[in-house]
């Protein structure tokens, strides 16, 4: 994926010494913030991209005062796990000099990224349409809460999205409230496909050298992503509701409570319903009339709950994991997120990796980061630089833009 044909190249350089990923090369002038931008831009980067995030002076991302927790410097947690790989400009878009350093960073990048509400790129003259006729190979990827028609004016907050995409009302149990997930799920999603559509439009670009627009927003990303909840409704016109952890169309498949804490069962077919009674000692239930298949055990849970429940009582989760694992079984306990990372490590799957400071030390701040999930054989995920302090590359990156006669000469700082 090779970058466009630009006539200046303030970038080059701006990674001296990074190894190669599979995006290396790429550009990405990055003017998203708090969660589902950051979060597309973090896995491009972690690839090999080039991301120059774009901040407001004096404040920055939103994400870096949503504290506490905070690590040692009293830099918040949240903006750490989203923005490292990236190189922080402060750049004042209300101001006809930020403009032009914002047109000047454009021009020399493949992809912009941006999740303001919808119309404030183009009041701000950095449109799709405008930048499209200067820029014909750029890939410009626009997130919303509700997409740039009637929903524009709606802000695009993730619980908001839960509650208005209906993932509140099949969350939770069933005789209480509605629950939103325990994380920002929707922008994490929304951002998976921003980053998927950016990758599809490069792909274009090599074919026929054209760019275009990726318009992804957090309501239609849910309704997405509800998969099967919602294909019920599209289908069969069934409207589902709240089953705490129970499944619509599988059982057993939710938690049970153990001897001293819950474990989650996950029996996706008979056979494994016939280990798991034989596992708890009642090989008779996969012969009873009421559990001989999925359908029946479905139209009979709460009689095979309460069954279950007895015969898991009788030991600790830990027990009956490894019994039921052992059977062929999906089971384990339900851990804490210190459990999770110690189980991942004793499967020796990547967890917690450390991010050095920037050599030279010139700003930069040792960084723990969750790794990334994503495995490749001959390019894998890099961790080249920790997240930015607010405007640590604002200099660096503007003075290479001082050797070109276009390019604006003074720095917002």
């Amino acid at each position: 994926m090779g970058t466009q044909d630009n006539a200046s190249d303030g970038w080059a350089g701006v990674l001296d010494g990074a190894g190669r990923g599979a995006l290396d090369g790429l550009r990405i002038a990055d003017f998203s913030r708090v969660l589902a931008g950051p979060y597309a831009t973090m896995l491009l980067a972690d690839l090999g991209a080039d991301v120059v995030k774009v901040e407001r002076p004096g404040i920055g991302d939103d994400t870096r005062a949503w504290h506490p927790p905070a690590d040692h410097d009293g830099t918040s947690t949240y903006f750490l796990s989203i923005n490292r790989n990236k190189r922080s400009v402060v750049l004042d878009l209300t101001t006809e000099d930020g403009l032009e350093q914002a047109r000047a960073l454009i021009a020399e990048s493949d992809v912009l990224v941006e999740n303001f509400r919808p119309g404030t790129m183009e009041r701000l003259g950095l449109g799709h349409s405008e930048l499209h006729s200067r820029h014909p190979g750029l890939i410009y990827c626009s997130i919303s809460g509700f997409g740039s028609g009637a929903g524009a004016a709606i802000p695009g907050y993730d619980l908001l999205v839960q509650a208005l995409g209906g993932l509140m009302s099949v969350t939770g149990d069933a005789a209480g409230e509605p629950v939103k997930a325990g994380v920002a799920l929707v922008d994490v999603i929304t951002g998976l496909h921003a980053s998927l559509g950016i990758l599809a439009a490069l792909r274009h670009r090599d074919a026929t050298g054209e760019g275009q627009r990726v318009e992804v927003n957090l309501l239609g990303s849910l309704l997405s992503a509800m998969v099967n909840q919602a294909s019920a409704f599209a289908v069969a016109g069934v409207v589902p509701g709240r089953m705490g952890n129970a499944h619509p169309s599988i059982a057993p498949y939710e938690t049970f409570p153990a001897a001293d804490r819950p474990i989650a069962i996950a029996v996706g077919n008979d056979r494994q319903f016939a280990a798991l009674a034989e596992a708890v000692g009642d090989p008779g239930l996969a012969l009873d009339d009421r559990f001989r298949t999925n359908a029946d055990r479905v139209a009979h849970r709460a009689d095979l709950r309460d069954i279950l429940a007895e015969r898991l009582a009788a030991a600790g989760a830990d027990h009956w994991s490894a019994v039921l694992l052992a059977a062929g079984v999906p089971a384990g306990p339900v851990n804490t997120l210190d459990e999770a990372f110690d189980f991942a490590h004793k499967l020796g799957l990547p967890g917690i990796v450390d991010i050095p400071a920037e050599p030279g030390g010139a700003g930069g701040r040792p960084s723990r980061q969750v790794a990334s999930p994503i495995a490749l054989s001959g390019t894998p995920a890099q961790y080249r630089l920790p997240p930015p302090r607010l405007g640590q590359h604002t200099a660096e990156i503007l003075h290479r833009w001082s050797d070109h006669a276009s390019a604006p000469k003074r720095a917002v700082t």
